[in-house]
């Protein structure tokens, strides 16, 4: 793609800071690996995936499932994304990462909707000033033509920061997305704490990829998430990916702050647990937190099949209670949906 055609904001490279991540370490799996990965997941088949979505769901007697962890962004940003993915670059940890629901959004969104998925995120971030903005502009087109959509907004820390995202909410941003692993930022920057406390004012929540997974970053891990919450203790923060590796550290966060919650987003998952397990000692810790954990499932960004999230969960054996919170009473209340 001739990056002097992007619309402006849009990133230069895959999901870093403007350079080829193909060459850093961690590099592509080899020559046409993105191609035959491509093939792969256009290929693969839904009908009985969606047959196992609503036996879940049947089961569970619930009226369709709210994921509050979905990707939905403009077509060329999404298109790099999977790029880095199949590159393997540095922040997917080097690992095999095959994008099974590589199809084109109406699809994608149909597809959600053919799962029972009544209520869903269009999460989309910067990884450089002057992004966010025109991320945001393409995110209320998205929820004005997609109703089931919750209008997704996002943040940097930067000057103007605090007008753009008043101008979201005032447009009417439902949920916010904060990424500071490709970010590279730090969450208790002295930019972003103005809009922080407009967010926390306007009881707005906010997911954060926050944890040190897949790989870390310079900012990740609960310090700084602490440092936040200290200044703006009404924030509504959604910590996404159950803020793995370090689960138990935002589990007591969640302990502390009656304004936390915690996403499911691939966390208990085979794919996870092979390389970033969820301690089975925190296990009654997370069902005592049954009323603030949320489904989220990074769709469509899998490396395996979405009703593979919802099995994970299953297995915890947490009970039918903690499963009907998790996928959809405990989202449907903080969104009034």
């Amino acid at each position: 793609m001739d990056h002097r055609h992007l619309p402006p904001g849009e990133p230069a490279g895959p999901a870093g800071p403007g350079t080829d991540d193909r060459s850093r370490e961690g590099g592509p799996p080899g020559p046409g690996a993105g191609a035959r990965a491509r093939q792969e997941t256009r290929g693969a088949s839904t009908g009985g995936e969606s047959a196992e979505v609503r036996r879940f769901r049947d089961e569970l007697g619930l009226p369709g499932l709210i994921d509050v962890h979905t990707h939905f962004m403009p077509e060329r940003v999404l298109h790099k994304v999977w790029d880095y993915f199949d590159a393997r670059g540095p922040l997917t940890g080097g690992l095999a990462w095959p994008i099974r629901y590589r199809r084109q959004e109406a699809e994608r969104a149909a597809l959600l909707r053919e799962f029972g998925v009544r209520a869903f995120t269009s999460m989309l971030y910067p990884h450089k000033p002057q992004m966010a903005r025109w991320l945001n502009e393409w995110a209320a087109d998205f929820a004005r033509r997609t109703p089931d959509c919750l209008h997704t907004a996002t943040l940097y820390p930067e000057p103007g920061v605090e007008t753009y995202v008043r101008e979201a909410v005032e447009a009417g941003a439902r949920v916010f997305k904060a990424h500071v692993q490709v970010g590279a930022y730090d969450p208790a920057d002295e930019l972003l704490q103005p809009a922080w406390g407009l967010l926390a004012e306007a009881r707005i929540p906010v997911v954060m990829h926050c944890g040190s997974g897949p790989a870390p970053g310079e900012h990740t891990g609960p310090e700084p998430v602490a440092r936040v919450l200290a200044r703006h203790p009404r924030l509504r923060l959604i910590v996404a990916h159950m803020g793995m590796p370090e689960y138990e550290d935002f589990l007591g966060l969640a302990e502390r702050h009656g304004s936390v919650r915690l996403d499911t987003t691939m966390a208990f998952t085979d794919f996870t647990e092979g390389f970033m397990p969820f301690p089975r000692r925190a296990l009654p810790r997370l069902a005592a937190l049954g009323d603030r954990v949320l489904l989220g499932s990074d769709f469509p960004n899998l490396p395996y099949p979405y009703a593979h999230q919802l099995h994970a969960l299953e297995r915890l054996d947490l009970g039918p209670q903690w499963l009907r919170s998790v996928c959809h009473d405990n989202a449907a209340e903080l969104f009034g949906v």
